[in-house]
């Protein structure tokens, strides 16, 4: 692993989602040389579906930056820097011993470490999180810490629109410190945690719970229950006072462990989102019914 040099103007990037393309947008428009991008290869949607780019390689693209799939790629690029965001694969050690790179984090480091900061941040009822300019080092979201802004959670704010918050908060941020110079990095302080990517099981609402925690899994998007032996997925809901029954339905209320969780948009299997009002009309709760069955 080397230090970057104190001036920088040419870059590679590493990323692969829609959440890396407003950096890529953003450091072309900033005037540094783009010498390559790097992204995971085109994928094929259905069988017979063509192949599609990345969100980074179409962007790519469009500015006339080269692509490629090829992490080893960045050592012939002549560069200053390599920038990852959100690039979805480990960087090697011999990579690193030849090119300094920094990458973008949307934790406060060393909080939530790994795949999935923003989700685990929401599902944990952190109060706040924020974005890390680190270096990339071995190991797991190890390096030290250039620059980070700390963020409030909202109480309603899904993982979606957080997401997208600290997009808009990091990608000037990003910008100022490579025009500024990145200084000195810090080392990370405190206890270490670290955020594995959200399984299907740990989104299932159990109606036994606190309707604050089923509101949680709902922000971060996918949560799912039962009805009548088929999947129903929660979409947006809010948390209201009252009680019932675990499961049990009062119009679009629901029953929880402490309070009521308010349906408010939901997806029954095979079909498509609807507003909640929509649904129970169609779906005509009986006293019997409960959800999670």
């Amino acid at each position: 692993m080397i230090d970057p040099p104190a001036k920088i103007r040419r870059l590679v990037f590493l990323g692969t989602p829609r959440e890396s393309v407003p950096f890529l947008n953003a450091l072309a428009a900033a005037g540094f040389d783009m010498a390559l991008a790097v992204t995971r290869p085109d994928k094929r949607r259905g069988r017979r579906a063509a192949p599609t780019p990345s969100p980074v390689k179409a962007v790519a693209q469009d500015l006339g930056i080269p692509v490629s799939s090829d992490v080893d790629d960045v050592l012939g690029a002549d560069a200053d820097l390599g920038v990852v965001v959100a690039f979805g694969q480990i960087i090697k050690p011999h990579v690193l011993d030849r090119l300094a790179m920094v990458n973008v984090h949307f934790s406060l480091l060393p909080r939530w470490r790994g795949a999935a900061p923003v989700e685990r941040a929401i599902l944990a009822g952190d109060q706040t999180t924020g974005v890390c300019l680190m270096e990339v080092a071995e190991g797991l979201d190890t390096g030290r810490v250039y620059r980070r802004v700390e963020v409030p959670i909202g109480p309603d704010i899904t993982a979606e629109a957080l997401r997208a918050e600290l997009v808009e908060i990091a990608a000037p941020m990003l910008v100022d410190a490579l025009n500024e110079g990145l200084g000195v990095p810090a080392p990370q302080e405190g206890e270490p945690v670290y955020a594995a990517k959200i399984t299907r099981d740990e989104l299932r609402l159990d109606w036994g719970q606190p309707a604050e925690h089923l509101h949680r899994q709902v922000r971060v998007g996918g949560a799912w229950t039962m009805w009548r032996g088929k999947t129903l997925k929660v979409w947006e809901a809010r948390t209201i006072e009252g009680s019932l029954p675990p499961g049990q339905m009062d119009g679009a209320c629901v029953g929880t462990g402490q309070g009521l969780l308010e349906l408010v948009g939901v997806q029954a299997e095979g079909k498509s989102r609807q507003a909640a009002e929509n649904w129970i009309r169609g779906a005509r709760p009986t006293p019997d019914d409960r959800l999670g069955l």
